[in-house]
């Protein structure tokens, strides 16, 4: 089997299996419990029952709440809206019409009570409601005393009928909303690892066609005079493709890591191809490898800036720091002009795009003309700079992100 057919087929268990797992019990599941009711119809039915005509009203008022509670129970905004309080307030008044006016077999609807309250009340509301509930069933069965149990035995059962409805109820709700939590991390996770991958397709890709294009010209342009240098920027080119090759493979599979100097030293050669000079003066105490790689994203996009759309004769690279902090600067004497239409305070695409990168690791990125000409470009960093990615279930390893 191909592997992407071994990827399809579990995928499809794994959604059988999720469809497999038991949810949240439904309202039909707590219609059963009418049947607490058949005793007193049985009551209606044998004429057992003073004023029939009223208690079989009484009955079917209260089957007919009970079911409407229920159903309504389910939906969270009819839930907690105010007609399902006053639906159990007449099931209330009918429970306690019926249980004082017959005793025996009808007392047993204070227990459907409780559950049909477990099923709306919740919190303070559900204990303050059971206790009154119980109590006040235990007084009428006391006060009536032909009940078919003990009076504490009704108020117990009429207690624990809501709480463990309710107890059910919450349990399942929560389930149901971690797994919707579970979702939206894998979810988020995939579109975090979407946008790294775009991120470093959009820096390797643009940095290297950059190169190449400006490398092809000087080649052009030297053949006419020089076929040996020429065909030395030939060679460069190859040599930029390749590197490129294996940096996008690296990038796909997640485990590029990016190096300052190696950045520094591409710089060198694609500004010294574009006829620009570069300057690089380096200070400071060694940086973490999450800040290398940071820092080395920083000068490939300034170098592509400037590359592109400066026009300048100098491009100059200071690092320098404290034990703490790491600041680079990328400034050129050219038009002063960013590489893309500018958002409010930074550049374009992948200016943008590396300001998150450094905000997630806890630095900063400034981009701007510089008042005596030309463009800047400074990112601050702390020495020992993470990419500031939770790793919780469902987040993408910190490796992956942010790169």
């Amino acid at each position: 089997m191909s592997r992407n057919g071994s990827g399809s087929w579990r995928e499809r268990r794994r959604r059988r299996r999720e469809r497999g797992r038991p949810g949240p019990p439904g309202p039909y599941a707590l219609l059963p419990w009418l049947l607490m009711g058949l005793g007193a119809f049985s009551n209606l039915f044998q004429g057992q029952t003073p004023n029939p005509w009223i208690g079989g009203l009484g009955l079917l008022t209260f089957n007919s709440l009970y079911i409407s509670v229920v159903f309504r129970a389910f939906v969270k905004e009819k839930r907690e809206s105010p007609v399902s309080y006053w639906l159990l307030a007449v099931m209330a008044v009918v429970t306690f019409g019926l249980a004082i006016g017959y005793g025996g077999s009808w007392l047993l609807f204070f227990p459907l009570l409780s559950l049909a309250c477990g099923t709306v009340l919740r919190q303070r509301q559900l204990v303050l409601g059971l206790l009154c509930l119980a109590a006040v069933a235990s007084l009428v069965a006391v006060w009536r005393g032909d009940n078919v149990s003990e009076p504490w035995a009704i108020g117990y059962g009429t207690f624990i009928s809501g709480a463990v409805t309710a107890a059910i109820l919450t349990l399942s709700e929560t389930v149901m909303e971690l797994r919707a939590t579970r979702q939206e991390l894998a979810r988020t996770a995939v579109e975090k690892e979407r946008l790294r991958f775009s991120r470093d397709l959009h820096d390797l890709l643009g940095h290297t066609l950059s190169v190449i294009v400006v490398k092809s010209e000087a080649a052009r342009r030297l053949a006419p005079r020089d076929m040996d240098a020429a065909l030395l920027q030939v060679a460069d080119i190859e040599s930029v493709g390749r590197q490129a090759l294996t940096e996008i493979r690296e990038a796909v599979t997640g485990y590029r890591e990016g190096s300052l100097a190696t950045e520094l030293d591409r710089a060198r050669s694609a500004l010294t191809a574009a006829g620009i000079e570069p300057v690089v003066r380096r200070s400071g105490p060694p940086l973490a490898p999450q800040a290398e790689a940071l820092l080395g994203w920083v000068v490939r996009e300034a170098v592509t800036n400037v590359v592109r759309h400066s026009d300048a004769t100098t491009c100059s690279f200071m690092v320098d720091g404290t034990a703490e902090r790491v600041r680079l600067t990328v400034t050129d004497d050219g038009r002063g002009q960013a590489a893309e239409p500018p958002a409010p305070g930074i550049g374009g695409t992948g200016l943008k795009g590396l300001t998150e990168r450094l905000a997630a690791a806890g630095g900063s990125l400034t981009a701007a003309p510089r008042p005596d000409g030309g463009f800047g470009v400074t990112a601050e960093l702390p020495v020992d700079a993470t990419d500031g990615v939770d790793t919780a279930d469902g987040a993408v390893p910190p490796h992956t992100l942010g790169r």
